[in-house]
């Protein structure tokens, strides 16, 4: 090789350094700020390893580098092996695609995938459907393979597959947990969780935090809030405002409790239930649509006062109609309230972030469909679970949330809306509560009110500047 193809050759060599640099694997727990504990977990040479963790402790965060490092066989204190084969267990398909699936999708970029095998949703946007597998471009030559699995399967689907890792995100049902032990063996394979632990004092309290078998592969760590570095105060004063004592102890802290409830204990049926009035025009806001054709299709008006109180007006509710039936009958309550337009004659409303997806079955997306029938529909809402009911939680705790009296269908959901299989709720039922947290996560964040200063203090006040301004003569 010539002088100058060698420069060539180191030039793009570089290049290529440079721009992984840049990606957000080069990027993670490097720089000013660092989670200790996340590196600890990745450090940890045991091959049962779990982190409990508060929400927004950084936990997922760990478990989805994890995967890419084992995946891509770069992992910087394991033995690194090529055609890695594993999986990421998720409580449902739904909660795969809003936090583990996405997680490593941010973690992986598209170069280093070879291919993606898709459950539901099209593989040239996978971010927005279900992924059942990614091939990941080994650098050690081959292919490795992250597979997808959720625990409402059920524990037959997790039989017969030799794997090197299986990642659970939250705590899986103990007869799947039992048969992903097995399917490691094989190829001595490392299994490791994180999770919220909100269901009480479970198998996992006992096998991985008491380890009562005494295994010297168990190994644990509790994150909370404090731990994360990207974490800011203010956020954690936001979220704490939201939650009862014994909920910080899980979802601040990590620990077991031996209870769970409510996710809504906060809604008082004869508080935040109130008779109809005449909305002024200046209130009404915007429609938030939960998008369903066999699951119901919830949507419902929001109104917004000058002091930033909410009031939910109406509600439409339905199942097994089209598009086209349910903007009939958006129209038609509309219409019936005086609900405003915009100026091109539209109703304006928010809607899931997955009613833009185009099917198979249509060529138009859902989103789509709705503006051809006068609903001009946003995708664009923040789809957070956790800050969403956090904040939720906090409209209810500071009473700035009231709904109209006939809306039956939120009514029900909130009075039976529990904690379910690990960090999220019981996935039932829950459709108008969907689009209620797209909305008020729409809204700019509440501030508590300035604390009024008696006169003595006003009076010290005033004091203090005078001798201060002495000071400053002398």
């Amino acid at each position: 090789m010539d002088e100058r193809s060698c420069l060539e050759k180191l030039k793009e060599i570089g290049d290529e350094l440079a721009r992984r640099a840049e990606t957000p694997l080069a990027k993670y727990n490097r720089g000013e700020k660092v989670h200790r504990k996340q590196l600890e977990f990745h450090r940890c040479p045991k091959r049962n390893r779990w982190v409990f963790g508060g929400n927004r402790s950084g936990k997922t965060e760990c478990g989805a580098v994890e995967t890419v490092y084992l995946a891509r066989g770069i992992h910087p204190y394991r033995e690194n092996r090529k055609d890695v084969f594993g999986w990421v267990v998720s409580l449902s398909r739904e909660v795969q695609r809003d936090v583990a699936q996405k997680k490593i999708l941010h973690y992986l970029p598209p170069e280093w995938i070879s291919d993606v095998v898709m459950s539901s949703g099209r593989k040239d946007s996978p971010e927005n459907g279900v992924i059942d597998q990614i091939m990941v471009k080994n650098v050690f030559g081959g292919i490795s393979v992250i597979g997808f699995k959720s625990c409402d399967q059920g524990r037959e689907k997790f039989q017969g597959s030799s794997l090197d890792f299986v990642w659970f995100d939250e705590e899986p049902p103990e007869d799947v947990y039992r048969e992903c032990l097995m399917r490691v063996i094989d190829r001595k394979g490392d299994v490791f969780g994180t999770m919220t632990p909100l269901k009480g004092l479970t198998y996992i309290h006992d096998e991985i935090y008491l380890n009562e078998g005494n295994s010297p592969e168990v190994w644990y760590e509790f994150f909370e809030w404090a731990d994360n570095p990207f974490l800011s105060e203010e956020e954690a004063k936001e979220m704490t405002a939201g939650m009862s004592e014994s909920e910080l102890e899980s979802r601040r802290y990590g620990r077991f409790r031996s209870n769970s409830g409510l996710v809504y204990p906060e809604f008082e049926e004869n508080v935040h239930v109130v008779d109809p009035f005449p909305v002024p025009a200046d209130w009404q806001n915007r429609l938030s649509i939960d998008p369903g054709l066999n699951n119901p299709l919830s949507c419902h008006w929001y109104a917004v006062d000058y002091d930033g109180n909410v009031f939910v007006v109406a509600e439409h509710y339905a199942a097994g109609k089209d598009v086209g039936w349910h903007a009939d009958r958006i129209r038609e309550i509309s219409d019936r309230i005086g609900w405003r337009r915009d100026g091109d004659g539209k109703i304006r409303a928010l809607i899931d972030s997955a009613a833009n997806q185009r099917t198979l079955a249509s060529a138009k997306s859902v989103t789509e469909l709705f503006h051809e029938h006068g609903i001009a529909a946003d995708p664009r809402v923040d789809k957070d679970l956790f800050a969403g009911i956090a904040r939720v939680k906090e409209y209810f705790k500071e009473k700035k949330l009231f709904l109209f009296r006939g809306c039956d269908n939120l009514v029900r959901e909130l009075k039976s809306y529990r904690w379910g299989e690990g960090d999220v709720p019981r996935k039932r039922d829950d459709h108008c509560l969907d689009e209620l947290r797209y909305f008020l996560m729409s809204r700019p964040k509440t501030r508590p009110p300035k604390e009024k200063k008696s006169e003595v203090a006003k009076e010290k006040e005033r004091l203090a500047r005078r001798l201060s301004r002495r000071r400053n003569r002398m």
